[in-house]
C-alpha cells in the first residue's frame, strides 16, 4: 500500500496515477494533527488495514490534480546513518557504525523548497537515501528480528551545510536546519518491496543524473542499523531511520534547482532549492574531483561567503 497526504493533509491511498481519500476511515484515531494521525495509523495498521483497503477501492482523483505533502510531517525521531556505504566497493573496510539525529522540523514534502540559509557553508548538498519507517516500538532489537519492526520505506534527502565553523563536530548545525529533510512522495508499506537491500537509487539535479547506486552497497545492512540504533534509544512507530548514501555523486545544490529522487518502488520525489543570496558553485561531483586529483568540495564561485568575495 502507498499512503500519502495531499491538499490540506487529507490521507490517501495511491492507486496507479490516482489517489483515493481515506481520511474518514482513520478519523477515530486520536490525533491533534497529521503527524500524530499517520503515527497512529502506523501503530494500529493491523486493525485498520482492511478498512483502508476497502475504502481505497472507491473512486479516486488524479495525482496530477492534487498537492502532495510530506507523508510523515512530524516524526518523533529522524536517525541518519553516517558513512554507511562502501562507495561502490572502493573502500578498503567499512567505517564504524555511526549515526546522528536530524530535527523533525527539517521535514518538507514534494513540491516544497529546501531553503539555503545565510551561513558560511563551503557547499550545500543533498544526499539521496532510502529510509526505513518504524512500525512498532523497538528497544534493543536483535538483528535477526529487526526487519519485523519495519512498517515501510520512503525516499529521503539528507541536506547538509558543510564546512561551517568552528572545525570539529558540527553535525547539529550542518544537518538539522529547517527544510533539510525532504521526503516522499509516498510512504510505501514493506510488503510492496521484495528486497530492500537491492534497490536502485537515483538522484537528478535539473534533469542531470548525479547519484546512481544500489542499497546492496551498504556497509551495515538495515537489520544491523535497527539493532544498533534501538540499543541506544527506543524507536517509536513513525520514526525514520535513514540508511545513508554513496557520496561519489554528491554535488552542489543552488537556487532554482529542481531535485528529483527515485528509489525503485517508492515513487519519485521532486522538490526545489531556494537561496536568497543566489550563491553559485561548479556542478562537478565528488567523483569528478577525485578523478582530477582534487580534494574537498568544489569551491564557491560567487555570492556572499565566497572566499575573496
Amino acid at each position: 500500500m502507498k499512503l500519502a497526504f495531499f491538499d490540506d493533509f487529507r490521507l490517501g491511498v495511491v492507486k496507479g496515477d490516482s489517489i483515493v481519500d481515506v481520511t474518514a476511515v482513520v478519523q477515530d484515531i486520536p490525533h491533534s494533527g497529521p503527524g500524530d494521525l499517520i503515527s497512529g495509523v502506523i501503530a494500529r495498521f493491523d486493525a485498520y488495514r482492511g478498512k483502508l483497503e476497502a475504502a481505497s477501492a472507491g473512486a479516486g482523483v488524479a495525482l496530477s490534480g492534487v498537492r502532495l505533502r510530506a507523508p510523515l510531517p512530524k516524526p518523533g525521531n529522524i536517525v541518519c546513518m553516517a558513512v554507511n556505504y562502501m562507495e561502490n566497493g572502493t573502500l578498503a573496510k567499512a567505517a564504524p557504525i555511526n549515526a546522528f539525529h536530524k530535527a523533525p522540523t527539517a521535514i518538507i514534502g514534494p513540491g516544497d523548497n529546501m531553503l539555503l540559509p545565510d551561513v558560511p557553508a563551503t557547499i550545500f548538498e543533498g544526499e539521496a537515501e532510502m529510509a526505513v519507517v518504524i512500525g512498532k516500538r523497538a528497544t534493543n532489537v536483535p538483528a535477526a528480528q529487526a526487519m519485523e519492526y519495519i512498517f515501510g520505506y520512503i525516499n529521503f534527502i539528507d541536506g547538509s551545510a558543510r564546512g561551517l565553523p568552528p572545525p570539529g563536530n558540527v553535525f547539529f548545525q550542518m544537518k538539522s536546519r529547517d527544510t533539510f529533510a525532504p521526503i516522499g512522495p509516498f510512504l510505501v508499506t514493506k510488503d510492496e518491496i521484495a528486497d530492500p537491500q537491492k534497490l536502485p537509487i537515483k538522484l537528478w539535479v535539473n534533469g542531470e543524473l548525479k547519484q546512481d547506486f544500489n542499497t546492496d552497497d551498504m556497509a551495515h545492512n538495515i537489520a544491523r542499523c535497527i539493532e544498533w540504533a534501538s540499543s541506544i534509544h527506543t524507536l517509536e512507530p513513525g520514526d525514520i531511520l535513514a540508511t545513508g548514501t554513496n557520496h561519489r555523486g554528491l554535488s552542489s545544490f543552488m537556487d532554482g534547482d529542481t531535485i528529483e529522487l527515485e528509489t525503485e518502488g517508492l515513487g519519485r520525489l521532486r522538490f526545489g532549492v531556494k537561496d536568497d543570496l543566489k550563491r553559485t558553485w561548479l556542478r562537478e561531483t565528488r567523483l569528478d574531483r577525485q578523478v582530477k586529483g582534487q580534494e574537498g568540495p568544489t569551491p564557491q564561485l560567487t555570492g556572499k561567503h565566497a572566499k575573496g568575495g
